[in-house]
C-alpha cells in the first residue's frame, strides 16, 4: 500500500513539473511575442518618421531645382516675425497659393512665439537669421556685437526648430555699405542675403495697401531674379492685406516663385 502511495505521489509529481514547464513555456511564449510586437511597433514608427523625412527631402529638392538661366523667379522675403497678428495670415495665404518663401527671424520674437517658427518650418520656407535685438545702435557700434547677436539669435532659432540653414542670414537694414560687417559675417561663416526690390512696407507702419501695390510694380520692373522685401512684424498687418495680390501681380509678369537655399545665396548683387 505504501509503495502504491509512492508510485501514485511520482506521477502526481510528474504532471505538476509538466504543468509547469507548460506555463512556463506558455508565459515566455507570450512574452517573446510582445516583444516581437514592440518591435515591430517600433519598425513601423521608425519607417513612418523615415517616409516624413524623404518627403521633407524631396520638396526640398524640388524647391531647389534648378531654373533656366532666363527664368522669372521671385524670392518672397519677410523680416522681423514672427508675430501673431500677422504671420500667421502670410502663412496661410502662402499655403493657398502653394508659394515657399523665406522668414528672417528676430530671436525676440521667436520666444515670443515659438510656435510660429515651428509651423513655418514644418510648411517647408526657409528660417534665416535676422540678429536676436535689431538694435542697430548696438550692432553696427562694432563687428564683435553684431556677430554675438547673430549667434545668439542662432541658438534660439536651433532650441525652437533644431536643424535649420544656420548660415543664412539678413543685416537689419540691409548690409549696404557696411563692409566691415559683411567681412566679419563671411569670416564667421555666413551668407547674407539683401534684396533688390521691395513692396515699401519698411516705410511706413501702416501703408495702404495702394501705396504697397504700385511700389512693388515700381521695384520688379525690368527684373528677372527678384529678391522682395517684406515684414511680418505687428505693425505691417496691411503686408499680409496686400499678399495675395502681390503674388497674383507677379504670376501675371510670369514670375516663378522659390525661397532663398544654398542655390540662391548669391542670386543678387549690389
Amino acid at each position: 500500500m505504501s509503495k502504491k502511495r509512492s508510485k501514485n505521489g511520482r506521477v502526481v509529481g510528474f504532471i505538476v513539473i509538466i504543468i509547469a514547464a507548460l506555463f512556463l513555456s506558455s508565459f515566455g511564449g507570450f512574452e517573446f511575442a510582445e516583444k516581437q510586437s514592440n518591435s515591430r511597433a517600433e519598425k513601423i514608427a521608425a519607417a513612418s518618421n523615415d517616409a516624413a523625412k524623404d518627403k521633407a527631402k524631396k520638396e526640398a529638392k524640388e524647391a531647389e531645382e534648378k531654373l533656366p538661366p532666363n527664368a522669372k523667379v521671385a524670392y518672397l522675403t519677410f523680416d522681423d516675425g514672427p508675430s501673431a497678428n500677422v504671420t500667421p495670415r502670410i502663412l496661410n495665404t502662402l499655403k493657398q497659393n502653394n508659394i515657399k518663401a523665406t522668414f528672417f527671424i528676430l530671436g525676440s520674437m521667436a520666444q515670443q512665439n515659438p510656435g510660429l517658427l515651428k509651423q513655418e518650418k514644418a510648411a517647408g520656407h526657409t528660417i534665416g537669421n535676422h540678429t536676436y535685438s535689431h538694435e542697430y545702435k548696438y550692432l553696427y557700434s562694432s563687428t564683435d556685437n553684431f556677430i554675438n547677436d547673430l549667434k545668439k539669435n542662432e541658438t534660439i532659432i536651433s532650441s525652437i526648430i533644431g536643424d535649420h540653414d544656420k548660415t543664412l542670414i539678413r543685416f537689419p537694414g540691409g548690409s549696404f555699405k557696411l563692409t566691415s560687417f559683411q567681412r566679419a559675417a563671411t569670416a564667421a561663416g555666413y551668407h547674407y542675403i539683401d534684396w533688390n526690390a521691395e513692396t515699401g512696407d519698411a516705410e511706413r507702419q501702416h501703408a495702404s495697401v495702394d501705396f504697397l501695390l504700385t511700389t512693388l510694380r515700381k521695384e520688379i520692373a525690368g527684373q528677372k531674379k527678384v529678391v522682395i522685401l517684406m515684414h511680418d512684424a505687428a505693425t505691417k498687418s496691411t503686408t499680409a492685406d496686400a499678399l495675395p495680390q502681390v503674388i497674383a501681380i507677379l504670376k501675371s509678369q510670369g514670375y516663378q516663385f522659390r525661397p532663398i537655399t544654398s542655390d540662391s545665396y548669391n542670386v543678387i548683387k549690389r
